[in-house]
């Protein structure tokens, strides 16, 4: 018996297919190889067809059962994760209006600041616990401004994940976790914002059917089963975001406990016991997976965009020709903790939310030609990261999170041994490196939805660890040193705006 899991992602579609019994994967699949394509009609726009979506999640399917000889009675739930604050409209034969504005278009970044001024700070932080910035509601808000004939024939809006498990079952669902990664959801009044829906001038009837996060959300239909070689009839039990199933993936469901990524751009997302928000949204909160009225669980979501994009430009234009990354990170393990006061501030891959939507660029401070070398901007560069990470744990840390412990993929920059151990010891955190991926957490998740595992712990017991990181408590200060330096160097740049 097999547990199946997708991960709809803007770069490409991952598939998982998870022995139940067991726990492990015993077949995964990616698909197109390189970057699925994402348009941009205008600056600043980003947009894809769902319908690509769906025929990359039909060559995933195939290749995951041709891998193992495995049929589509053999599967007993399907679980979702899938890339965030998309906006998917379809009409009432459940077609794609127009092409999904995803989560990296900035086109509605007017409608939802109009919204928070007129809104209120107040009524928008207590009860959405975000501005509604460029979310889908302010990317739906444009849509009715400047696309009125696709408006009208709107029957619902969705998110990419809701959208895949609509040609799955024919069923139209959402969740609380998935309204509220779309600024839908009045966290204090425990439903949907009238107030949000009054001021876009958006019916309720647009929003799908709200289905438990874990449990029966739709079945596989005869039409999908016959595309996809599954079993008609097959269940579809867990959803989720990218960055709340990550969490998921890593079993990190409690207050005090985070979950880390640091691809491209850099996530930290912890997990939070209370309703409460950041007022200055440096910040974003969700309903987490297991969030519920009675026992409040947010996913406190800090992101950073100049991640391993710094680290990969530091291999493109400082490293010598074909030097690898663990090349890179020896060179750099040479340079002593703090780079010999050289920071760098790695804020080069556009405006950055922790810094209120500030664009300040990167900057090399403290620069000494006749001290640095290149094992110092190796080193800066990846301390530059994680000091980036540590300013935004901060902001956490006000709302009233306690950092115990940090999990993350073995992947991208945590490969780094230099990486884990400059993070532990600034957050004085251990670092866990776990064998998952998103689509591997989406069947697990998919296993607990269907009953097959009792809870998270029997549904991750077989969640292997690679990897742990202690704090370096002999060279401490010496970090902290560092990182105060890396601070007030920002806090110049700042002061300066």
């Amino acid at each position: 018996m097999y547990l199946l899991g997708y991960d709809i992602g803007s770069s490409s579609i991952k598939c998982s297919l998870v022995d139940a019994q067991s726990g492990l994967c015993a077949a995964q699949a990616s698909y197109p190889a390189h970057e699925a394509p994402i348009s941009a009609p205008q600056q600043g726009w980003a947009e894809q067809d769902p319908e690509n979506w769906w025929q990359y999640v039909r060559i995933v399917t195939q290749q995951v059962l041709q891998k193992t000889k495995a049929t589509g009675s053999d599967i007993a739930a399907i679980g979702i994760s899938y890339q965030m604050h998309g906006l998917v409209c379809v009409d009432e034969q459940q077609r794609a209006l127009r092409p999904a504005i995803i989560w990296c278009d900035s086109r509605a970044v007017t409608y939802g600041n109009e919204a928070f001024r007129t809104l209120g700070e107040d009524y928008c932080l207590n009860h959405l616990l975000n501005s509604p910035g460029n979310f889908t509601a302010a990317k739906l808000a444009w849509l009715k401004d400047n696309e009125p004939d696709t408006f009208n024939r709107i029957h619902k809006v969705m998110l990419p994940g809701d959208y895949i498990a609509m040609r799955l079952s024919g069923t139209i669902a959402t969740t609380v976790s998935g309204l509220s990664e779309g600024i839908f959801w009045d966290f204090l009044r425990n439903d949907v914002s009238q107030e949000l829906l009054d001021h876009f001038g958006f019916s309720r009837e647009l929003l799908a059917d709200v289905k438990p996060t874990f449990g029966i959300q739709g079945e596989v239909s005869a039409q999908a089963a016959a595309e996809l070689g599954l079993a008609e009839g097959t269940p579809i039990t867990y959803r989720a975001g990218d960055q709340p199933n990550n969490a998921l993936s890593l079993n990190v469901l409690q207050p005090g406990e985070i979950a880390s990524t640091a691809g491209t751009s850099g996530v930290v997302y912890g997990v939070l016991g209370k309703v409460n928000h950041d007022p200055l949204s440096r910040v974003n909160s969700f309903a987490h997976v297991n969030h519920t009225p009675q026992e409040p669980r947010l996913g406190v979501l800090l992101c950073i965009n100049g991640t391993g994009i710094l680290n990969s430009w530091i291999r493109r234009n400082v490293a010598d020709p074909g030097m690898t990354y663990p090349e890179i990170n020896d060179l750099a393990s040479q340079a002593p903790v703090g780079s010999g006061k050289l920071s760098i501030i790695p804020f080069g891959n556009g405006a950055e939310r922790i810094l209120e939507n500030r664009e300040t660029g990167c900057s090399i401070m403290g620069l000494d030609f006749n001290h640095h070398g290149k094992a110092h901007l190796m080193r800066a560069a990846q301390e530059g990261i994680v000091f980036s990470f540590k300013y935004g744990m901060e902001i956490m840390e006000q709302m009233g999170m306690r950092v115990n412990r940090i999990r993350a993929g073995h992947t991208n920059m945590f490969l780094s041994q230099l990486f884990c151990t400059t993070l532990a010891s600034i957050a004085q955190a251990p670092i866990d490196l776990y064998d998952t991926d998103g689509s591997m957490g989406a069947a697990r998740g998919a296993g607990i939805g269907a009953g097959i595992y009792r809870d998270a712990s029997e549904a991750f017991a077989s969640l292997r660890k690679i990897a742990e990181t202690e704090p370096d408590e002999k060279r401490l200060q010496q970090y902290q040193e560092a990182y105060l330096l890396w601070k007030e160097r920002l806090e110049t740049i700042l002061s300066h705006e």
